[in-house]
């Protein structure tokens, strides 16, 4: 498999996976959808959902191999959480 290296810094990296999970990716989700993962390609737009983060990544991959993968859990602000925290229901939008 060949090594890719980032073609973005950080910030613009975020920004372009959040832009397109908010414009492209957000409208097609469904209820049942709350907790997978969205695996964005944050250069085409192409993407994958899946409840294993693993298995999107691997199929984006497959699609385009030379992807720069950002990814986000449907529901959530980020993938992933590090320390303790407390999640708490602001409004009915659960995404």
């Amino acid at each position: 498999m060949k090594n890719l290296k980032p073609r973005f810094t950080k910030q613009e990296f975020a920004k372009r996976g959040d832009e397109i999970y908010e414009r492209d990716v957000r409208a097609h989700l469904k209820k049942s959808d709350e907790g997978k993962f969205a695996v964005i390609d944050i250069e085409t737009g192409d993407y994958e959902i899946d409840a294993n983060e693993l298995l999107a990544h691997d199929r984006l991959l497959s699609r385009k191999p030379a992807a720069q993968v950002w990814v986000i859990q449907v529901g959530s602000r980020y993938a992933r959480w590090f320390g303790a925290h407390h999640r708490s229901v602001v409004n009915d939008n659960w995404f």
